[in-house]
């Protein structure tokens, strides 16, 4: 048995209750207000949640302490927009070895912090990262279900996988599935702008449009959302997995969807003011505009659809006229890699598998490529039968490892491939993608340069040999360019 806090007593936070105190845990529902704890104690009962009962053993208070001092887990399932609030209240009241889960979904406007980063930031990171490990808690799972027992999978997302799983084995036995995910950024995105296409698929509801329309929002939705996470440094297959494909589906279609049904009345002419008290709880998406239209901005990535419901909740455009804009917009192909390089890696991959292969990869940005970079790959081929080289793309280089490349990813890229040790190369976006590189590729062995040595033994954990070869001493990339300046 578990102790569990839960800040936060609308439907989600009573539905993650319910769930947990069920299957043998103490469960705590912290609200800061008083009339709501004395109705949910005395009759157990959320108005928002019909025919639900929450067993008795689930305790309310308005007592913040109560909910935190001594708890295994505490859930954060409050607003967005109180996040920061209530990391505050609970400041005195945590410590380091309590598991902090955001189970909310957003993005800060003032910061443009994920929420994630909000607590951290709140708490403060502490000696050797004392709070770095704040887990999300993500996917597709409207509260009404999961108060009935109905079969759900969600997505518990941390830097530091033991965090994930702890919340992962927390909820077997219940009705609630999770899977773990080490980018926790990408997990968050998701959770927070697909409230937005929700917006637009209820918009386009109202305006008397069918299977179609929305097929096509959620479709070019989720490809908005990929675009900035992976601008951001996210990896791509949480786009595709239940953070995101599977929320934006679940939020875009399903009539427990606030945001959905907040976009239909607006789409029969309701303002956005006036949708928001019909839904009569959070429509999470509206929250979510500006910050993400910043980060759209900032990172200089198109998103017109999430722009669209911008204008028609912020600046009053009429959602005819979005569509006339969205449909009229210039023609471009749906794929973002060329016919031969999708060809090349197919084949590739068709080619070299096989029973019995053992599987390298090796990661670097491989600029100006010189005898050290052929020895080491010459090195991590001999240690196995196919060699994947995750290249550093343009972006990464640039924004994370803080190096401006001489030449582009793709001319490094062809480098690579034209040496006769290289099977494949693939982009590396960030520094969280080694995780589900290894399960995606089913790599044997782990290689990088002995300057790394020690940062990546945690890939041991997936069951990969990692290995720290020395790097030829007398030539570097950054060598070569200081002796050419």
């Amino acid at each position: 048995m578990k102790a569990v806090g839960i800040l936060g007593a609308g439907t989600w936070g009573s539905a993650i209750a319910k769930v947990l105190c069920e299957i043998g845990n103490e469960v705590t529902v912290w609200s800061p207000i008083e009339t709501e704890v004395s109705e949910l104690n005395a009759t157990h009962i959320h108005k928002n949640l019909p025919g639900v009962v929450i067993p008795k053993d689930v305790k309310y208070t308005c007592d913040i302490a109560e909910a935190c001092i001594g708890k295994d887990f505490i859930f954060f399932v409050v607003p967005s927009v109180f996040i920061r609030s209530t990391a505050e209240k609970i400041k005195p009241y945590v410590n380091e070895k309590q598991i902090l889960v955001i189970a909310s979904k957003g993005i800060e406007d003032s910061t443009l912090m994920t929420l994630t980063d909000v607590v951290r930031d709140v708490l403060g990171d502490g000696d050797k990262g004392k709070y770095n490990d704040v887990v999300a808690f993500s996917g597709p799972a409207h509260a009404e279900e999961v108060a009935g027992n109905m079969p759900t999978t969600i997505v518990s997302a941390c830097k530091k996988m033991k965090r994930a799983e702890a919340v992962e084995r927390l909820f077997r036995s219940s009705c609630v599935r999770v899977y773990t995910n080490p980018d926790v950024h990408g997990v968050e995105l998701c959770g927070a702008v697909k409230n937005i296409i929700a917006l637009a698929c209820g918009i386009s509801s109202g305006l008397g449009f069918g299977d179609n329309t929305r097929a096509a929002l959620i479709t070019r939705g989720i490809a908005e959302i990929t675009r900035l996470g992976l601008a951001m440094g996210c990896a791509e297959q949480t786009f595709a997995g239940l953070a995101g494909t599977g929320d934006i589906v679940v939020t875009s279609t399903s009539m427990h969807s606030r945001n959905n049904r907040a976009g239909t009345l607006m789409g029969k002419g309701y303002t956005p003011e006036e949708a928001i008290k019909a839904v009569g709880m959070v429509v999470e998406g509206i929250n979510a505009l500006p910050a993400t239209t910043k980060l759209a901005k900032k990172y200089g990535v198109d998103m017109p659809i999430v722009a669209g419901v911008d204008m028609i909740v912020n600046k009053g455009v009429k959602p005819v006229d979005i569509l006339a804009k969205l449909m009229n917009r210039s023609y471009k192909s749906e794929l973002n890699k060329s016919q031969t390089d999708l060809v090349f890696e197919n084949l590739v991959v068709k080619n070299k598998k096989k029973n019995g292969m053992t599987r390298v990869i090796t990661y670097g940005s491989f600029d100006l490529l010189h005898y050290g970079h052929i020895n080491l790959l010459r090195r991590a081929k001999s240690l196995g039968d196919y060699l994947v080289v995750a290249l550093s793309t343009d972006e990464f280089s640039q924004n994370k490892k803080n190096k401006k490349c001489y030449f582009s990813y793709e001319q490094r890229k062809m480098l690579l491939e034209s040496l006769r040790f290289v099977d494949l190369v693939i982009p590396e976006e960030s520094w969280e993608q080694k995780l589900t590189d290894m399960r995606e590729f089913r790599i044997d062995t782990f290689v990088m340069g002995d300057d790394w040595e020690g940062k990546f033994d945690y890939l041991e954990n997936e069951g990969v040999d990692v290995i720290y070869l020395p790097r030829t001493p007398e030539i570097s990339s950054d060598k070569i360019k200081k002796d050419i300046k």
